[in-house]
């Protein structure tokens, strides 16, 4: 008989009875307690006062040091290749892991004084096939010696504060707007450590970074400067704006002329842009002031490297 439950062999399937479920009270009031008092807003995860603490307990551990290591390193160790540009980057002191010579090179003077340099750094030399040596360099032109220097580690924005907190001094820090030319970013670095700068930020994209032919145009400072990169450069102009930084940017186009313009002795950082575009137009309407370097003749732009020399030179004065 249809709908016969009772009959043999028929089977109950739960959950097909409509009504209420039995036993279902507890779960009923359960749903009605109550969750407890509201979390505190810098409690909520979402809330802007959370964001807050948080912002405020991390620039804390900045300035007690608990921050932790914030350094990041290019993503590959370089090459240098060719008897000449070895040779001048260990007589620089950049930094190499080793030295590599093809078997059976010429052993000329620009060799031996490689392998005599290497020995007074102690830097491993290692002897290997040519066509290895091809391979490892990618380049058959390296006249049988090559030097291989570890990836760049670049500090944090943060620290290039933290390091003029240290010495006692006013921040001093050169940003570069998308220079793309590691000659011209290895000479800002020069100079930087030369007039007292506290160090150098870089963008992460559209910018050179701390390749071989940068260590070796800084002739060895960026061993004594830190070079630091940001992801977003208009932002971190506003971060050292917040710190009572003063940002002051580079550019032909200024109405206001050094010396007219006194950069004084106060927190500074001085933005230079990249070789013949200059100043990016979010960069420039973040600066607290654009000025120029004044020329007798009529001359497009200055090189970034000598404009910026320029600059850290009468704010190295106006700190004296």
């Amino acid at each position: 008989m249809a709908g016969n439950s009772q009959r043999k062999g028929a089977i109950a399937k739960a959950g097909k009875k409509k009504g209420a479920t039995v036993g279902s009270g507890a779960q009923r009031r359960k749903q009605l307690e109550g969750k407890g008092p509201t979390p505190k807003a810098k409690d909520r995860p979402y809330h802007k006062a959370h964001k807050s603490a948080q912002l405020a307990e991390r620039s804390a551990a900045r300035r007690d040091g608990r921050g932790g290591p914030r350094k990041r390193s290019t993503s590959d160790a370089e090459w240098i290749i060719g008897r000449n540009p070895v040779v001048e980057a260990l007589r620089e002191g950049v930094p190499v892991n080793a030295v590599y010579v093809a078997e059976g090179a010429e052993r000329d003077g620009r060799l031996r004084e490689a392998f005599q340099l290497a020995s007074e750094h102690g830097i491993g030399l290692l002897e290997v096939a040519k066509t290895e040596l091809d391979r490892l360099t990618g380049f058959n032109g390296h006249q049988g010696l090559a030097a291989r220097i570890p990836a760049y580690e670049y500090a944090h924005p943060d620290d290039l504060l933290d390091r003029a907190a240290d010495a006692g001094e006013p921040p001093l820090i050169v940003v570069l707007d998308h220079v793309t030319d590691p000659r011209n970013l290895g000479a800002i670095v020069r100079s930087a450590a030369a007039f007292g700068a506290h160090g150098v930020v870089i963008p992460t994209n559209r910018s050179v970074g701390m390749t071989a032919a940068a260590w070796k145009t800084s002739a060895g400072a960026a061993a004594r400067i830190p070079v630091a990169q940001t992801v977003n450069l208009t932002r971190q102009l506003k971060a050292y704006q917040d710190e009572g930084c003063m940002v002051v940017g580079l550019d032909m186009e200024s109405d206001v002329a050094l010396p007219a313009f006194e950069l004084g002795d106060g927190p500074l950082v001085v933005v230079v842009g990249a070789e013949g575009s200059g100043l990016g137009r979010l960069v420039t309407e973040t600066c607290d002031q654009i000025v120029s370097i004044p020329m007798v003749n009529a001359v497009e732009s200055l090189n970034a490297s000598v404009a910026a020399s320029l600059v850290l030179y009468s704010v190295a004065q106006a700190r004296s």
